[in-house]
């Protein structure tokens, strides 16, 4: 405060002696608080700062409101006069000049945390004397004092400077006062900022008891969209601090309020925060509540709603993810494979907890959202297999041994459990031909009555093919919406698998058709007796099924792959009713499927999955459609890009035949920007695919990005140690050819692409053989050493150093040797000073890593290091003296008295302590426990 420069207009207060007068506009700066020192008045500094606090000018109370803090530090030490400054601020709070008020309220937060680095003298000053006005203050007439208020008040929150106490007793009354209904409008707006604001700041406990009735109340507000529009953009803040017993008993039905209201600012608001709210309900409401209700803001009139509710698809779809299903979770940002305790069973790994909970008849479609219990993944199979010592066979002969033993597991239920449709999916149907023919098995698990159930799809056929040709009309005057075309599609398909199942129904029998008259009792017969059946044999899960895997009702059989028919009534089908449409397709698909079983696989490959809503994926692989960035935003497919990983994590690797076409797609976008997103995320993605489906869907595209726009490539460079080390070891070896050409860019002077290499290859090291580095790698590495950029060449080194300690740790000398000769011919003999700077850097990085052995180093790096102190270049003489003085001199190889070259590095340091170049002087005199500066200024 000492610094202000501040001027000043003549004859402000004829009065003032030794006040502000003294200092006239050619003033640069002045002390605030001069006007405390002694002056003709005779007056005590007290009695000055009260002169001055309530002077007539305006101008003076100006001044010593912004100089308060400084007027506190000045009275600090005695107590009485502290709390009398105090009170001079209290009454100056009542100060009629609203820039006053301002300038007092300014100080507030700086005053707060004096007091609180003083609080052992005086504990209940700022709780007295300041949360009062500023309290107060938020209540002014004037804005400007207000908004002040306002930013002291959140800036005291935020540093933890208002007590518990003080918050719930005189903070919160005043803004439940403001939130009234008849409050003002201005002040309700105002009031209802800040306490979404506060929110956050606050306890569970303290927001439920006080404020969470008065938000609800809010929500509603019918007279200000403003108040509704703050409510809604701060709503997943209240619902991640009341928890999720509060927000479905009390801000769900508030949300669904928000979601439909008139002004679609507020609906807009609602999309940006529909992942924190997703995050603070259970599975269920997730799925039946949410759902629904996020594919309306999809489908909103506005474009506006429709933008942000798409960019924030990926992020609510990723709520739905699930580390037992998924067999990853997240832990410090990073993906990893949960934990795996497992026991083989007959081709397949099953978890110990998973077997005991299927044995136990707990068996579930899938876990809920707090299970640790993994699903039996297609990695696990062929991770597992993989590990075996035998020879891999051709793929088709693993596909035979996969699938079967999946099915001799369904079927024997006293030895293994029966499993969800997670458990017994295996990649090998979707991502490697040709599939198998279990045409043998399937007719196995065919149930006995076979007439009884063709006679109730002879009953049901005829009506949902109606349904469907009345949705498909009443769709045709929409066609120009995206939407509504995406529905068309999947209905036509729907209709045209309906019809060709009604040949097959006309051959049926007529003992079958007679069947359709039988009353509604003995159909609950009939279907009763089917489920007894179907407990009593298990049948072949399919992932295709319409069960909920996250509802804990679902019956333990809810994803057996034939279910027993559900009489539905029709449909009275409205095609802005999105509610309707799911219901519509699982008819169709359900009808479908219970036909032709044979259709299981096509149905499969046709991006269907139970895992979150299915008109939630089919919106999701819609963003890449060019329709999309007409009418939604031209930025669509880079949210599309952005979130896929996540979407991947929550699908699982299981269900990535729905994402793969999305995924290429993506990958030759004509916008780089939708390519680089995706290059920075591929290795988070071969982390959730597992090492056999990165190697057949991801390793193409990422051949494609190494050849792409240096804006792109380097989202692969960042990330190519995560990447490589996923891959099988020939896979790897592939990219040693390959990283030559990351030497190349299309602009020489982006440098940085070349040190995040460099970086890169220190990882790199470890994950190929000494052989391979000698012969790939050592080039790159001595290139970058002779940088034009002195960065490049600094985390070089340390690139040679890694490669020196790969050499000798492998026990392969003789390349070590070889290496070091030409780092000695290359570096030592350089015409050039920078490249023998370049020696010295790097023996003195040898000597600190302790990559080699002392001996080895003495023997063939430092007869080279000491031909250097006679260097004509004082900048090659100071690193030469800085390494021997403060790293070799100090390792106890050369401190021992045996040791044959103690001697002539003793003799080399005390002759450069007698250079004619002053820093080489210095160095070399230099105790190597001093702390010095960076070094790097020299070069």
């Amino acid at each position: 405060m000492a610094g202000l420069s501040l001027y000043f207009e003549d004859g402000h207060d004829d009065l003032d002696d030794f006040g502000f007068d003294d200092y006239g506009t050619e003033c640069d700066g002045i002390r605030i608080t001069a006007f405390l020192d002694a002056g003709q008045d005779n007056l005590t500094p007290l009695g000055r700062l009260e002169k001055y606090a309530f002077s007539e000018n305006v101008f003076n109370r100006q001044i010593v409101a912004r100089g308060l803090l400084d007027v506190l530090r000045e009275f600090s030490d005695n107590e009485n006069d502290f709390l009398t400054v105090m009170e001079t601020v209290a009454r100056m709070s009542e100060d009629g000049e609203p820039t006053v008020r301002a300038e007092l309220m300014e100080q507030v937060p700086n005053i707060a945390m004096f007091l609180h680095e003083r609080r052992p003298n005086f504990p209940a000053a700022f709780s007295r004397y300041l949360v009062p006005i500023v309290v107060r203050y938020l209540t002014d007439p004037n804005n400007q004092v207000r908004k002040t208020s306002q930013a002291a008040l959140l800036v005291l929150l935020e540093q933890g400077l208002i007590s518990k106490n003080d918050v719930e007793s005189k903070v919160c009354p005043v803004l439940l006062d403001l939130t009234t209904p008849n409050s003002d409008d201005d002040y309700k707006i105002e009031a209802v900022a800040i306490m979404c604001k506060l929110v956050s700041m606050l306890t569970k406990d303290t927001v439920e008891h006080l404020l969470l009735h008065r938000f609800c109340d809010l929500c509603s507000d019918g007279r200000l969209f403003q108040v509704r529009k703050v409510c809604a953009a701060n709503f997943g803040d209240f619902c991640s601090i009341v928890g999720q017993d509060a927000t479905e008993k009390h801000l769900i039905a508030k949300f669904f309020e928000l979601c439909s209201d008139s002004v679609w600012g507020i609906r807009k608001a609602c999309a940006e925060c529909f992942m924190t709210v997703s995050n603070s309900t259970c599975p269920e409401v997730r799925r039946t509540k949410l759902s629904p209700l996020f594919i309306s803001l999809i489908s909103d009139p506005s474009r506006w709603v429709r933008q942000a509710a798409f960019q924030s698809l990926g992020r609510f779809i990723s709520t739905f993810a699930n580390p037992a299903g998924a067999g990853l979770y997240f832990k410090e940002d990073k993906c990893t494979p949960a934990g795996r305790s497992e026991i083989p069973v007959e081709g397949f790994t099953c978890r110990e907890q998973d077997k005991n909970r299927c044995e136990s008849g707990n068996c579930k479609g899938a876990p809920t959202a707090g299970s640790e219990a993994a699903q039996i993944t297609p990695s696990n199979c062929t991770e597992e297999r993989g590990a075996q010592p035998a020879s891999p066979a051709p793929c088709k002969a693993e596909e035979q041994r996969c699938l079967p033993a999946a099915s001799e597991n369904s079927n024997n239920s006293a030895e293994a459990s029966p499993e969800s449709s997670e458990d017994t999916y295996n990649s090998f149907n979707y991502w490697r031909p040709p599939l198998p023919d279990i045409s043998q098995d399937l007719e196995l698990l065919q149930p006995q009555d076979k007439g009884e159930r063709e006679s109730v799809w002879s009953c049901e056929g005829p009506a949902t093919r109606r349904e469907i040709q009345k949705a498909l009309e009443s769709l045709q005057p929409h066609m120009d919406d995206p939407d509504v075309q995406a529905q068309v599609q999947v209905l036509s398909a729907a209709l045209k698998a309906a019809q060709l199942d009604a040949h097959s129904e006309e051959e049926l029998p007529e003992a079958s058709q007679d069947s359709c008259g039988t009353t509604q009792q003995q159909q609950e017969q009939q279907e009763q007796q089917e489920q007894q059946e179907q407990h009593e044999t298990p049948l072949l899960a399919s992932p295709s099924d319409g069960a909920d895997p996250s509802d804990s009702e679902a019956p333990p059989d809810s994803n057996v792959g034939v279910e027993p028919p559900v009489k539905k009534p029709p449909l009275d089908y409205d095609p802005y009713d999105n509610r309707m449409m799911p219901q519509l397709i699982e008819n169709a698909q359900e009808l479908h499927r219970e036909q032709d079983p044979d259709l299981l696989f096509e149905e499969e490959t046709s991006k269907l999955q139970n895992v979150i809503p299915q008109q939630l994926l089919d919106q999701y692989l819609s963003m890449t459609d060019p329709a999309r960035a007409q009418t939604v935003d031209t930025e669509i497919a880079k949210h599309c890009a952005f979130s896929l990983p996540g979407v991947a994590l929550t699908l699982g690797r299981q269900n990535w035949h729905c994402l793969k076409d999305t995924y290429e797609t993506l990958a030759t976008d004509v916008q780089w920007k939708v390519r680089r997103t995706l290059a920075f995320s591929i290795h988070e993605l071969a982390v959730i695919l597992g090492e056999q489906l990165t190697a057949a869907d991801l390793l193409p595209i990422f051949n494609g990005f190494l050849k792409d726009l240096d804006e792109v490539r380097i989202g692969v460079l960042k990330h190519l140690y995560d990447f490589l080390k996923l891959l099988h070891a020939d896979k790897r070896r592939e990219y040693l050819f390959q990283l030559q050409e990351f030497m190349v860019t299309d602009n020489s002077r982006n440098w940085r692409f070349r040190y995040e290499l460099a970086e890169q290859l220190i990882l790199i090291v470890e994950l190929y053989s000494h052989n391979d580095i000698y012969d790939y790698l050592r080039q790159i590495a001595l290139t970058l050493c002779s940088d034009k950029v002195s960065e490049v060449r600094w985390i070089s080194y340390r690139l040679v150093v890694e490669i020196l300690r790969k050499f000798y740790m492998n026990g392969a000398n003789d390349l070590g040797l070889n290496f070091l000769n030409e780092l000695i011919m290359r570096f030592c003999h350089c015409p050039k000073w920078v490249g023998r700077q370049a020696f010295a850097f790097i023996c003195q990085a040898v000597v600190e890593e302790d990559c080699m052995p002392m001996g080895q180093f003495a023997q063939h790096l430092l007869p080279s290091l000491i031909a250097l102190s006679a260097d004509p270049v004082a900048n090659v003489r100071v690193l030469v003296a800085k390494a021997l003085r403060q790293t070799v001199l100090e390792k106890a190889y050369f401190k021992d008295a045996g040791c044959p070259h103690q001697e002539t590095v003793e003799e080399t340091v005390i002759a450069l302590q007698t250079d004619r170049d002053r820093d080489v002087r210095f160095f070399a005199s230099l105790d190597p426990s001093a702390s010095t500066e960076d070094t790097a200024a020299l070069i």
